[in-house]
């Protein structure tokens, strides 16, 4: 007796269909799974076997060969349960084949028959979707992480037995109703708020500037200036994502099993801030299966390096192309995967180890040979992909007083960020983009119009401090952003000036 029903594998972020087929045959009781399977997916044989007698569905002794299919593409995970559990009931002939036409399934099977969640369901709710399937069963527990899907029905079971009793017509499963993303998106929280941080006017304007184009910074300073509490505050000025961006940034973190313990589809933008003794494969991602890494996780959100000199230099280097791609690469023995990475950079570190060149009173200890090998950790090569980079002084006595005029809260910032996100997607729109920083050479040039007095003073820049074409066009991609903060259609040169004055570090905080 021979059985065929459907499920779907994962290639990282891409679904591919897998055919779960099924042969019974005569002999020696036996069974057999072939189609190029992982060590989890053998385990399938075991775990089939407890939740079918523990639901009171046994199969027949015989010889039993399951194959997954094509042969030719690893199969990964404990996703194959429930379709290799369906599909020899049917062989056994206790289901009717006609009720499994179209139907997708996936699912964990425990030993009592219930069924566990698995990675990756978002990614496999579109790819039923996609491929117009009839229905897609899978553990009820993914049911929130798929929420948001439309246009196929969804049906969420929480046992083996409840799935029999579907197909057999003796207890039908309600399909699951898509729930609109409005309802979805929760309001934007943030423990730090802008309103609290004591001075520090420039690096506020450049963090709303930062958060507006989505761009990279670098925040250089002593130890205890308030670096790491303002990138801490850029969470709370960002935009809330759009539904496409929800979609991408929790597809990646489900097929990671890196979703909330809840299963909820992620609606806020993602904040990483990594250790420094994080390797390139955590960082950027890698392993033995290609896994995603922070880089990933951090997709259409922050990615924030503190101490960036002490994170190994390999590590840094490794974040170049992703930077410049957003998206990464890995290539393995077993696995090729690409993963989104379109993340804005936030980096911080102090000028020299002791932390204090620069500053009064001779605290810093550090001869120049020092400072120079300690600042070399970072390249140029890096260096150049940060857009906006700023000296964090030490705040004056006088901004620390509890009787200072309250700042700005983030709130406020965060209405002229919207504001400004709402220019350059009616400016993108159909494009696929969403920020200025996302902009490349060709269409700066169509969009980024700029006056003479402007054009003329980005090439004297160019041409004095001798900028590289990136640092060029970089340039150009903040005064784009400055310019839509002043909702200015048009670069200006004051636009041009600002952009320049945050590209170049103060002199004195480089040996």
């Amino acid at each position: 007796m021979f059985a065929r029903v459907t499920s779907y594998g994962l290639d990282g972020m891409d679904p591919f269909e897998v055919s779960v087929e099924v042969n019974f045959s005569g002999g020696v009781p036996y069974f057999g799974l072939v189609g190029l399977p992982d060590a989890s997916v053998k385990e399938a044989k075991e775990r089939v076997d407890a939740a079918l007698r523990n639901s009171g569905l046994r199969v027949p002794a015989a010889r039993v060969i399951v194959n997954l299919a094509p042969a030719s593409i690893r199969k990964i995970g404990s996703m194959y349960d429930l379709p290799i559990a369906v599909s020899m009931l049917i062989g056994a002939g206790q289901l009717d084949p006609s009720a499994v036409k179209g139907v997708m399934f996936v699912g964990e099977l425990a030993l009592d028959g219930t069924l566990r969640p698995v990675p990756g369901a978002l990614s496999g709710a579109l790819f039923a979707r996609e491929r117009k399937a009839s229905a897609l069963i899978l553990p009820v527990e993914n049911a929130r992480e798929v929420a948001c899907v439309d246009r196929v029905p969804l049906l969420a079971a929480s046992s083996l037995g409840q799935v029999a009793d579907h197909l057999a017509g003796r207890a039908k499963i309600t399909p699951l109703k898509p729930v609109p993303y409005e309802t979805l998106r929760s309001k934007t929280t943030s423990d730090h708020d802008l309103a609290y941080v004591r001075g520090q006017y420039e690096a506020k304007r450049v963090l709303e500037i930062t958060a507006a184009g989505g761009h990279n910074l670098l925040m250089l300073g002593p130890p205890g200036s308030g670096k790491t509490m303002l990138a801490r505050c850029l969470p709370g000025i960002l935009p809330d994502m759009s539904f496409e961006e929800a979609l991408e940034v929790t597809r990646i973190h489900s097929v990671a099993g890196r979703l909330k313990a809840d299963g909820a589809m992620l609606t806020e933008r993602p904040f990483r801030a990594p250790h420094h003794t994080s390797s390139s494969a955590a960082l950027v991602g890698g392993g033995r299966d290609a896994s995603p890494g922070e880089m990933s996780f951090a997709h259409h959100g922050v990615l924030f390096l503190d101490e960036l000199p002490e994170y190994p230099k390999y590590v840094l280097e490794s974040l170049r192309q992703p930077l410049e791609d957003g998206r990464v690469s890995i290539a393995r023995v077993h696995a090729h995967r690409v993963y989104p990475s379109r993340v804005m950079l936030i980096a911080a570190m102090n000028p020299c180890k002791c932390g204090y060149y620069g500053q009064a009173g001779g605290r810093c200890k550090c001869s120049p040979d020092d400072v120079r090998r300690y600042q070399g950790r970072v390249s140029g090569p890096l260096m150049d992909r940060i857009d906006l980079r700023i000296r964090v002084g030490s705040v004056p006595v006088e901004d620390l007083s509890l009787s200072a005029p309250d700042a700005e809260s983030s709130e406020s910032v965060r209405l002229r960020v919207q504001a400004a996100r709402r220019r350059q997607l009616e400016r993108y729109s159909g494009t696929g983009l969403y920020t200025n920083a996302q902009l490349d050479n060709r269409l700066i040039l169509e969009h980024c119009p700029m006056s003479d007095i402007a054009r003329n003073m980005l090439l004297l820049v160019t041409q004095r401090y001798d900028l590289t074409p990136r640092s060029h066009f970089r340039i150009i991609k903040v005064a784009r952003t400055i310019a839509d903060l002043a909702a200015s259609d048009f670069i200006e040169e004051t636009h041009i000036a600002e952009a320049v004055r945050y590209r170049m570090l103060d002199e004195s905080s480089w040996v």
